[in-house]
C-alpha cells in the first residue's frame, strides 16, 4: 500500500514565492519628530477652536468690549443731548434709531449705554469672585470648625434672594452709582462662587502634589495658593464668565425698578425703564437697548457654556 503521507516536493521552478517589499526599512522606520506634549490650557484651546458657539459668542463679546471701551468709534453724538422736537421723531439720516420720547437719540444712547451696565458686571464679577474664593478655598483647605462657620454663613447668604435684598439695601444709599451697585450685588453674590471653589479645593488638596509639597516643608498658605488655586482656575472661570452675564441683568433690572443707578446715567436698564411709557406708540425705543443687553447676555452665556465644555474632562464630547 502506498505512503499517502509523503509529500512529493515540487521543483523549484514551480514554488511560489512572495514579492520583495520595495518599501526601504529606513523610512518605514522612521520616528516621527519630536512634540511637545500639549498641557491643559493647548488642550482646552484646541478644543475650543472646534466649536462654532466660541467663535459666534467671542465675536459678540469683542464687539461689545470694543463699544464699552471706545464708543465714540461708533456714535458721533452726545447721547445726553435732548432736542424736544425730535420727541418720538422716526429714523433718519446719522440717527437710525430714532428719538426717544425726551428727545435723545436712541442709537447714541444703545451705544454709550454699554458702559455703565458691562463695567458694573464686570466690576461686580470680579468682587464676587474674590470673596467667592476666599471663602470657600479657606473653609476646604483648613477644615474643621473654620468650615463650619464659613460653610454655614455661605448657607445663610445663599437662601437671601439675589435682587430682592439688592432692591431693599439700595433704598438705604443717598446717593447711588456703578460702585453702590456693585456693593450690592457682591455682598449677596458670592455664596454660589464659595460654593463651588469650595468643592473644587475639597478634590484637590488630597492629591499627590499637595502631599508632596507639604512633605517638602512649604507652607499650608504656599500650597493653597501656589499649587491649590491654580489647579481650580477652570471652575472659577467659568463662573465668572456667566456670572457677568447674570450681573449685567441685575443692574439693568435695579435701574428699570429705580433703585439702580440714577436716571441721569446712561445705561441699558434707564433706558428700558424710560421706554415703557411709549411702548404702545413706539415699541422700538424699547427693542433696541433690550437687544442690545439681550445679545450681550447672550455672548457671555455662550462663552461659559463652551469654555465648560472645553475645560472640564467630564463634560467634554469626544
Amino acid at each position: 500500500m502506498p505512503d499517502t503521507t509523503s509529500v512529493t516536493p515540487l521543483p523549484r521552478d514551480e514554488r511560489w514565492v512572495a514579492e520583495v517589499e520595495t518599501t526601504d526599512i529606513l523610512t518605514r522606520d522612521q520616528l516621527l519628530p519630536d512634540e511637545a506634549p500639549r498641557g491643559f490650557w493647548g488642550t482646552a484651546w484646541i478644543n475650543l477652536r472646534r466649536r462654532p458657539l466660541f467663535w459666534v459668542a467671542a465675536v459678540i463679546i469683542l464687539l461689545v468690549l470694543l463699544v464699552t471701551v471706545v464708543p465714540g468709534l461708533f456714535s458721533g453724538t452726545d447721547p445726553k443731548a435732548a432736542t424736544l422736537e425730535d420727541s418720538l421723531a422716526h429714523a433718519r439720516s446719522g440717527h437710525p434709531f430714532g428719538f426717544t420720547q425726551q428727545g435723545y437719540d436712541v442709537y447714541a444712547r444703545t451705544i454709550f449705554g454699554a458702559r455703565a451696565s458691562v463695567v458694573t458686571g464686570l466690576l461686580t464679577t470680579v468682587a464676587v469672585a474674590v470673596i467667592g474664593v476666599i471663602v470657600g478655598s479657606v473653609a476646604a483647605y483648613l477644615g474643621g470648625w473654620v468650615d463650619a462657620v464659613l460653610s454655614r454663613l455661605t448657607d445663610i447668604f445663599f437662601a437671601i434672594p439675589l435682587l430682592l435684598a439688592a432692591i431693599v439695601l439700595m433704598q438705604a444709599f443717598d446717593v447711588r452709582n456703578v460702585w453702590t451697585v456693585v456693593l450690592v450685588l457682591s455682598l449677596f453674590g458670592w455664596p454660589q462662587m464659595a460654593r463651588q471653589i469650595r468643592g473644587a479645593v475639597l478634590a484637590a488638596k488630597n492629591e499627590e502634589y499637595v502631599e508632596a509639597s507639604r512633605a517638602l516643608g512649604l507652607s499650608r498658605a504656599g500650597i493653597l495658593f501656589k499649587h491649590i488655586l491654580p489647579n481650580c482656575l477652570a471652575p472659577i472661570i467659568v463662573m465668572m464668565t456667566t456670572n457677568l452675564g447674570i450681573y449685567i441683568v441685575a443692574e439693568a433690572t435695579l435701574s428699570y425698578m429705580g433703585v439702580g443707578l440714577p436716571p441721569d446715567t446712561v445705561s441699558w436698564g434707564n433706558d428700558i425703564s424710560a421706554a415703557q411709557h411709549t411702548l404702545r406708540v413706539d415699541p422700538e425705543i424699547l427693542f433696541y437697548p433690550a437687544g442690545a443687553l439681550a445679545l450681550t447676555v447672550l455672548g457671555f452665556i455662550l462663552l461659559g457654556d463652551t469654555l465648560k465644555d472645553a475645560l472640564d474632562p467630564k463634560e467634554r464630547t469626544r
